[in-house]
């Protein structure tokens, strides 16, 4: 009777544990939410309510976020600059931020990938530039590939170009295989563990750059301490482990100009590995390597921003569309214009 006992108090103090941790993160959620609300207009797309802000006119600029972000990451580029003479959009990615996924999707790179060509149509733009971030840099990929008339040409920042043998130390916490865990996981202990270990994820992620201290809420960072975030994220990690061999088997039949900026510092994707490797696989991409980590759009906004007008100069030219040398790699310093 004893241990039954014992028991019985084991099971109840648990519950109890678990329903502070659900009300914690419930209440997490509102401050973060209202912290960082939605930034502009919402788009219905196949089942998806996608978050994007748009404004600016000339020839359109579309940004992708990556990994745990959301467009709040690109706010540290001078974008109000670009915007006079180029049409921005932004755009959470499905499932990311404020934009919802469709519950048939399973955070896919081609679908999320499908989801920006719908938004490219909906909006009428003419074949943009594409600024595609880590994560982010793989669906642009996707997008290239799969609606190579949608798009001018890509700019990717760090990004995702091939499989991964071994998930980021900053991001194993989300590779969970059991959707019935991820959703346990994301409405109880995601969001007191990710606040704790917080700065030290952010000092990880940013190295061997400072993160600055405003990025919660200018960068949108705030948003992650949410559950369905949590979940989208591990979602999209197991999607990439899936989808990049395919990916990445395709490049060869690139159709579009791409430019590739990485920092040789990068701390959570190797640029030898990922970007090295790129120039090898399609005679259509140009490397850029300077001095820096992984988040060169919050630490280094005015050179990575000098770096997208160049792309899109040279987009604008005739001869851009045409046959890149296979192996062309520029070396600048971190304070360089790039």
């Amino acid at each position: 009777m004893l241990i039954v006992y014992l028991l019985g108090c084991l099971v109840i103090a648990f519950a109890a544990v678990v329903v502070v941790l659900m009300r914690f993160t419930r209440r997490v959620t509102r401050r973060a939410e209202a912290a960082v609300p939605p930034d502009a207009q919402f788009l219905d797309i196949d089942g998806e309510r996608l978050h994007y802000v748009d404004f600016g006119h000339g020839p359109a600029v579309v940004f992708i976020h990556g990994l745990s972000g959301q467009l709040r990451n690109f706010a540290y580029l001078p974008l109000e600059a670009l915007a006079r003479t180029h049409r921005v959009v932004l755009v959470d990615r499905p499932g990311s931020g404020y934009s919802t996924r469709a519950a048939q999707h399973d955070g896919a790179i081609a679908s999320q990938a499908n989801a920006v060509a719908r938004l490219i149509d909906t909006l009428a733009l003419d074949r943009p530039l594409v600024v595609g971030h880590s994560l982010g840099g793989a669906v642009s990929l996707a997008l290239a590939l799969d609606h190579p008339h949608r798009v001018g040409a890509l700019a990717l920042i760090a990004p995702l170009t091939q499989p991964v043998a071994e998930v980021p130390a900053a991001f194993r916490p989300l590779a969970i295989r059991s959707a019935w865990w991820r959703r346990w996981v994301g409405r109880t202990l995601a969001v007191p563990i990710g606040m704790m270990t917080g700065r030290t994820t952010l000092t990880y992620v940013f190295g061997p750059e400072d993160a600055p201290k405003d990025f919660l809420i200018r960068g949108g960072g705030v948003l992650s301490f949410r559950p369905r975030n949590f979940e989208a994220s591990s979602v999209d990690i197991l999607a990439a482990e899936r989808d990049m061999p395919g990916l990445a088997a395709r490049y060869a039949s690139l159709s579009v100009p791409v430019d590739i900026l990485y920092g040789r510092g990068d701390r959570i994707l190797d640029y030898r590995v990922q970007g090295e490797a790129m120039p090898v696989a399609s005679e259509r991409v140009h490397l850029t390597l300077v001095d820096g980590g992984h988040m060169l759009p919050v630490t280094q906004p005015e050179a990575t921003m000098q770096w997208v007008l160049e792309v899109a100069a040279r987009m604008a030219s005739p001869q851009y569309g045409g046959v890149k040398p296979a192996m062309t790699v520029s070396v600048h310093a971190a304070n360089d214009a790039v």
